[in-house]
This record gives structure tokens, C-alpha cells and sequence, in this order.
């Protein structure tokens, strides 16, 4: 992040295990997903997990987590293997983090610092990288005492860019002066976005929204015939980019925002403030799902939570189910599995689009589109509906274009 980012190709890459402190209620199959994702984000940081250990506890024990017997047990595997890190499915509150560090001697990264990480990693304008640092620095505060005492001949590597480098910025009164000169320089990144979004004002503003890696990029690259950098990590994009797009004359700017996440750290949505304005100002969201996901459902949940935490909740929204490609694969897959004593000719068929179409997910939806962005099925269909929307703003603010 910033002056110091630490990305050297001759070093190995940090090997990490994974822990979840999920509660009596919480199924297996559901502990294994939310893992699956928090293995997700260690690669996506740069780290390869190796281990993933679980506890379920009614309630996180307060001075380890997980407890002794499992940290005992934790310890045993990170020494035999020489692993560099223990990442953590939940924040942790400082003295615990202290506390496991002290017990293991290896870097602890709870969720909240992992996500920051990647956001460090992934932020190329000089706003996002003044947003992350901000909440890197609101993060590290009240973490200051005794942390990274074992590191501090390391450098480098996962939760060590930015803020968390030099024994130097673990003073209080030094991180609360560079928050404060943060604090100024996004007050004056936000007056020039305002201004900029003042004066286009009068254009008619769509914002792509939705949990992260679902294929946002892919679609505004279709829609602006752009070339925005997009691959299959998470948050492969922090920034807001926003293109002037023309369907059959009617312009409208469209913006692909940063995506959403369970337990989304909440001093990054403060620090992304100026970047949610896309969201909060637009005129209609267009909320992008990952039907291929499992969990599809819940991501669906988490972002129109974490739109109303926005205070963007009350926008028209046209919800658009990506990957279908996958998703009719996997269905077919399921059903061949199912019914694979059957003979050819009386196994179901794969399903169809149409299907899809006449299913409850459609029907709970009153705009609802199934497309592949890869494959480019149904670009068109989402173009017509696209142009039909913002036409009807576009006219009800301009009758006399008619």
C-alpha cells in the first residue's frame, strides 16, 4: 500500500490456517462455505492455506477465542509446520489478539485486517488509497500496544502493508495525526467528486452493485465497451469507475462500484464514503448475483443490508442473475448424478433459461434477468431492459425529448 507495499517474486509465499468459532446453531455445511470464501480471500491476499481448524462455541471465549484445548491444538500444527499466520474468521478484539500471539508466536490476522489487506493491494488511485489507509490506521489504533512485537525484524507479507510496517507508527498521538491529515485529504478527494457528479447531474446515473466477484467488471466492460480489469478474486476492483454509455441515443453514465462482503469492516464503509455516493445518488441499481454461488441467496441478503446501511435501500432495482453458464452445468450435473440409474432417455433434462425463468426466483422479483457475462447470453435482453429504464427517467425528466 502506498510508499511501502512489499511484493518481492523470489519470496515464498506465506502459508496460513484458518479458524471459525461458528455457534451450536450454525450447520456444517454453512461453516464450510463462509471457510471456503475466508480461503478465498487468503489467496486472494497471497497466502496459501494449508489448514482450517474449527470450534463451535455458544459464544467466543474472551481471552482466546477458541479457547485453550483448540489453541493448544492450533499451536501444535503451526509449529510442526512452520506456518506464518493464523487468520481468523471474525474480528478479534485487541487483548485477544494479543493474547493468541503470545500462545502461537506467529502473525494473527483476524477477518476485518485480511479484508483491509486486499483492499490495500487492490487500490490504484490515489482516493482508494488514501480510503484504506484511513481504515488501516482506525484498525491499528486501539491495537498499538505490544502488537507485532514478534515481527519486528519481518517485513512484509499479509497484514503488514501499509500502517502496520515500522515500529515508528505505533505511536498514538502519530497514527491519530496521519487519520486527522487522512481525514483532511478525502474531505477535499469528496468536494471534487461532488462537484463532478454535481455537474452531471442532469444525466441519468445506473450503478452496478453487488457481493464481490460476481462479475460487475465483466458486465460494464459488455455494456461501456470498456476495458476495466476484472478476474475471478475478490474485490479485483476497489474503485469506482464510472463510463458515459449511449443506448439508441439515450445517454446514461453507469459506474461499477467496489462489492460487497459478509462482515464488510465498518470503518472501510466510512472511508468509502465519496465511492458509495455512486450508489446513494443513482438512479437505479443494478444488482448483479452469482447465481452459480450456493450461498447466492444469502449474498442477495448481505448487499440489500449492507444497501440499507448506505441509506441506498429505496432505489429501483433491476436484479440480474450472472453465470447461468454455470449454473445450468451444475444443475445438470446434479440431476445426472440423481438419476444416474435411469437410462439416458429418461434422465431430465438439462434446464433451460426458460425454466429459470419461471421459477421462484423470478417470480419473488419483479425485474429479473438471467444472463452469462463470459458467454454473452442474454447481453441483448439486459440491453433492452437497460435502455427501457433509464429511457422512462430520461423522458420523465426531459418530456419535451420525446
Amino acid at each position: 500500500m502506498g510508499k511501502k507495499q512489499f511484493h518481492e517474486t523470489a519470496k515464498p509465499q506465506e502459508t496460513a490456517v484458518l479458524v471459525a468459532v461458528p455457534s451450536h446453531r450454525q450447520s456444517d455445511e454453512q461453516t464450510k462455505e463462509y471457510l471456503d470464501e475466508l480461503a478465498f480471500l487468503t489467496e486472494t491476499a497471497g497466502a496459501q492455506t494449508i489448514k482450517r481448524f474449527v470450534q463451535k462455541l455458544d459464544k467466543p471465549d474472551t481471552r482466546t477465542f477458541v479457547g485453550s484445548g483448540k489453541l493448544n491444538e492450533i499451536q501444535a500444527f503451526v509449529k510442526e509446520h512452520n506456518v506464518d499466520m493464523v487468520i481468523f474468521d471474525d474480528d478479534l478484539s485487541p487483548s485477544q489478539v494479543r493474547n493468541i500471539e503470545r500462545e502461537l508466536e506467529v502473525k494473527i490476522v483476524d477477518r476485518s485486517l485480511l479484508i483491509l489487506d486486499i483492499f490495500a493491494l487492490r487500490a490504484k488511485t490515489a482516493q482508494a488509497h488514501a480510503q484504506v489507509e484511513m481504515a488501516q490506521y482506525q484498525y491499528l489504533l486501539p491495537r498499538l500496544t505490544n502488537l507485532w512485537t514478534h515481527l519486528s525484524k519481518q517485513k512484509g507479507g499479509i497484514g503488514m502493508k501499509g500502517p502496520g510496517e515500522t515500529e515508528i507508527e505505533t505511536d498514538r498521538r502519530i497514527v491519530r495525526e496521519k487519520i486527522s491529515l487522512l481525514k483532511e485529504r478525502l474531505l477535499k478527494f469528496e468536494k471534487q467528486n461532488f462537484e463532478q457528479r454535481k455537474s452531471r447531474a442532469s444525466i441519468t446515473r445506473v450503478a452496478l452493485v453487488g457481493y464481490t466477484n460476481v462479475g460487475k467488471s465483466t458486465i460494464m466492460n459488455l455494456l461501456s465497451k470498456s476495458d476495466l480489469f476484472a478476474e475471478n478474486k475478490l474485490f479485483a476492483t476497489v474503485d469506482a469507475t464510472v463510463r458515459k454509455v449511449v443506448f439508441e441515443n439515450i445517454p446514461f453514465l453507469l459506474s461499477d462500484t467496489v462489492g460487497f462482503i459478509r462482515k464488510l469492516p465498518t470503518k472501510l464503509i466510512e472511508s468509502f464514503k465519496s465511492t458509495l455516493d455512486e450508489i446513494r445518488e443513482s438512479d437505479l441499481l443494478v444488482h448483479v448475483v452469482d447465481i452459480s454461488h450456493p450461498s447466492f441467496e444469502e449474498h442477495i441478503a448481505v448487499v440489500n443490508a449492507t444497501l440499507k446501511d448506505i441509506h441506498a435501500a429505496d432505489k429501483p432495482v433491476l436484479l440480474v442473475f450472472n453465470k447461468i453458464d454455470k449454473y445450468l452445468q451444475q444443475r445438470e450435473q446434479e440431476l445426472h448424478q440423481e438419476h444416474e440409474d435411469l437410462a439416458e432417455e429418461h434422465r431430465p433434462v438439462r434446464p433451460s433459461i426458460e425454466d429459470l425463468k419461471a421459477t421462484y426466483m423470478a417470480k419473488e422479483h419483479t425485474s429479473a434477468l438471467f444472463i452469462s457475462a463470459t458467454d454473452k447470453i442474454n447481453i441483448e435482453e439486459l440491453r433492452e431492459e437497460l435502455l427501457r429504464r433509464v429511457s422512462e427517467i430520461h423522458y420523465e425528466r426531459y418530456p419535451n425529448n420525446v
